[in-house]
């Protein structure tokens, strides 16, 4: 007897199509759609003492909550718990649940544009950079005023700043302090061209040398020009071995960087930045000098001058003179300005 077989109508099996194509679409769309509910690009910052809850809690405020849950499924599973990546990852409009996993597990992280600043100060320097990386700006700031660690860069304490060139830095976020020292020393070694080197030699300056007294040019003025004539006028005191006098270097010693006065009594001040009571450079930078005032010591404007005094019309630019009788002049016009508007 031959065996019956059971036909099931089409319509059961339009319907069973239909139901896994729903399951199927139901699945793409917790998988791919996108995390993020903003149509701008966001970033997360992982960082090492982060865990599961952490990140999700990082990614919650910009994340539609069916996908962030998609998420959270995935990394459960996965393991990610255990294979945390820091870094500061991009999170584009589009970019679905399995999407995100993927780059945060693979630890596939988006560079910063670290710009280095015109730092007055080493603890300044470390609170600006530590804004824009994983590093903690104390851990910063002790570095770079340790003398066993500035040894590993060929500098002192006082010249480690000269290892900062400002400039903008494509760089991880969670790069280590080491690794930031180290790509700081290779921009600084491209900074230095052979034709830079060549007119640091000339002038008789090594290029911490030229760094330091660019630091002094700079706390001078904004103005370029200027920075010129200013590098030239030291320049001629220290071929004369005559102090420098430069008074940034004593706002610099006392710390006192809004002084708007120098009276006598700071002058005498007991530090190697005094360059009122010592001849020659300080020991080191004070300051993050710009290559604008690197470039201007080394292309120095030529002159007789000796002497600066800040113009009495308080426009930020100085009058410059060859002769100390000359200079007294323009002293008394400036300090009879300065009483008159009631500065100390």
């Amino acid at each position: 007897m031959k065996k019956k077989t059971f036909k099931y109508p089409k319509v059961y099996l339009y319907a069973a199509a239909i139901g896994l194509l729903a399951i199927v679409a139901q699945v793409c769309y917790f998988l791919f759609a996108s995390l993020s509910k903003c149509e701008e690009v966001q970033y997360v910052c992982i960082d090492t003492d982060d865990t599961m809850d952490s990140v999700m809690a990082k990614l919650e405020p910009f994340s539609a909550k069916p996908a962030l849950k998609t998420f959270h499924i995935i990394s459960r599973h996965a393991g990610y718990a255990n294979n945390i990546h820091t870094g500061r990852y991009k999170i584009e409009p589009g970019d679905g649940a399995i999407t995100v996993y993927r780059r945060l597990s693979g630890g596939q992280q988006e560079p910063i544009d670290l710009t280095v600043p015109e730092a007055r100060t080493m603890p300044r320097l470390a609170a600006l950079l530590s804004k824009k990386l994983m590093l903690d700006s104390t851990t910063i700031a002790q570095s770079l005023t340790d003398s066993i660690f500035c040894a590993k860069y060929e500098a002192d304490t006082a010249t480690i700043a000269c290892l900062f060139i400002p400039n903008t830095y494509n760089i991880y976020w969670d790069t280590t302090l080491d690794d930031l020292m180290q790509r700081m020393q290779r921009e600084r070694n491209d900074f230095w061209t052979p034709d830079r080197r060549q007119k640091a030699e000339a002038i008789g300056l090594t290029p911490d040398e030229v760094q330091t007294l660019a630091s002094i040019v700079d706390e001078e003025t904004n103005d370029v020009e200027e920075k010129h004539i200013i590098a030239g006028l030291y320049l001629n005191r220290l071929k004369k071995d005559m102090p420098l006098q430069a008074c940034p270097t004593i706002k610099f010693a006392w710390r006192r960087f809004d002084l708007k006065r120098l009276y006598d009594r700071l002058l005498s001040i007991d530090s190697p930045y005094n360059t009122y009571r010592n001849k020659g450079l300080p020991p080191g930078p004070i300051k993050v000098a710009s290559i604008k005032g690197i470039d201007a010591v080394l292309n120095y404007t030529p002159s007789d001058y000796l002497f600066m005094c800040a113009k009495d019309d308080f426009s930020g630019h100085h009058a410059f003179a060859a002769t100390g009788q000359e200079h007294m002049e323009n002293a008394r016009r400036y300090q009879q300005a300065l009483n008159e508007r009631g500065i100390k």
